[in-house]
C-alpha cells in the first residue's frame, strides 16, 4: 500500500486576519495534491485515465491544528479508501515532521464531459487506484466509537479539535 506524497508550498496570501492559513485555503491544498495524484501520476505513458473529467461530490475536513506561514512546504499524503463502480474516496493528511494539521476526505465521481453525466471507473483507473488502497480508519470503527460515546446531541459528540466525531457530525 502506497501513499502519494505532495510537497505543498505555502503562500503569504494563504493567511487570514488571525495569522494562520485560512480554512478555505486547505481545500485548495487538497485540490493541488489531488490533481498531482490523478493527472500527473495516473495517465503515465499515453494513458487517458481520468482525463475525461471528474467532479467532487463531497469534502470532509477536520482541522486539527493551526498552520502558520513558513518557507518550507507541508506534506500532503493522499491515498484511496474506497473504489466503487461510479465513485471513489480519497483521504488526506496535511502534516510535517512536527504536527498533523488536517485530516480530510473527498468523494470523486468520474464524469463524461462530452455527455454531461457521471461515468463508471474504468478498469485502468481501478488498477491504478488499487495501488493506493488502504482500509478507511473511520469505517473500521473510529467513527462508531465516537458515536457510542455520544449522548445524542451534536454538541456533546466527540472531542475538541475534531479528532473524534460521531458519525454524521459536520465539521464547520
Amino acid at each position: 500500500m502506497a501513499r502519494h506524497i505532495y510537497p505543498c508550498p505555502l503562500r503569504w496570501s494563504d493567511m487570514d486576519a488571525f495569522g494562520h492559513v485560512n480554512n478555505v485555503t486547505f481545500l485548495r491544498y487538497l485540490e493541488e495534491a489531488r490533481v498531482d495524484f490523478m493527472w500527473r501520476l495516473a495517465p503515465g505513458n499515453g494513458s487517458d485515465a481520468f482525463t475525461g473529467g471528474v467532479v467532487v461530490a463531497r469534502h470532509e475536513i477536520d482541522y486539527l491544528k493551526p498552520l502558520v506561514h513558513r518557507h518550507r512546504p507541508v506534506t500532503i499524503e493522499t491515498w484511496v479508501t474506497e473504489i466503487k463502480a461510479a465513485y471513489l474516496t480519497l483521504r488526506y493528511e496535511i502534516k510535517d515532521e512536527d504536527a498533523l494539521y488536517v485530516r480530510a476526505a473527498t468523494r470523486i465521481v468520474p464524469y463524461d464531459l462530452d455527455q454531461g453525466r457521471p461515468r463508471r471507473v474504468t478498469p485502468e483507473e481501478e488498477k491504478f487506484l488499487t495501488e493506493y488502497l488502504e482500509p478507511d480508519p473511520v469505517k473500521k470503527g473510529v467513527g462508531k466509537k465516537a458515536a457510542a460515546k455520544s449522548t445524542g446531541s451534536a454538541g456533546s459528540a466527540g472531542s475538541a479539535g475534531g479528532a473524534e466525531r460521531a458519525e454524521g457530525a459536520v465539521s464547520v
